[in-house]
């Protein structure tokens, strides 16, 4: 990804509300699924990090990229954005 994509990415995600949250349950199996089916429905997600969470927002967006095959667009604070193209309904076109 380019920082020309990465840009247009953040733009969108700007106006983008969390759709998940991470809490003191840590990074499971079962929110990596959810994180990987939203990617699919939606593309680029937004996830918060509450406050009773262990790990750094930093640590959990790098972890959830590796697991999701996703890419970190940006992690803000307690608030990480993430984008993985969809195989199946493409809903983002990027700048070339």
């Amino acid at each position: 990804m380019n920082s020309k994509q990465r840009a247009y990415l953040k733009s969108i995600a700007m106006v983008t509300e969390p759709i998940m949250q991470i809490g003191k349950g840590r990074l499971t199996p079962e929110i990596t699924e959810s994180v990987s089916e939203a990617l699919e429905a939606r593309e680029l997600i937004k996830i918060s990090v509450l406050n009773n969470c262990q790990e750094s927002p930093d640590d959990l967006a790098r972890v959830l990229a590796e697991r999701t095959k996703s890419e970190v667009v940006q992690v803000i604070g307690k608030k990480i954005v993430l984008y993985r193209e969809s195989k199946k309904k493409k809903k983002i076109e990027l700048p070339k």
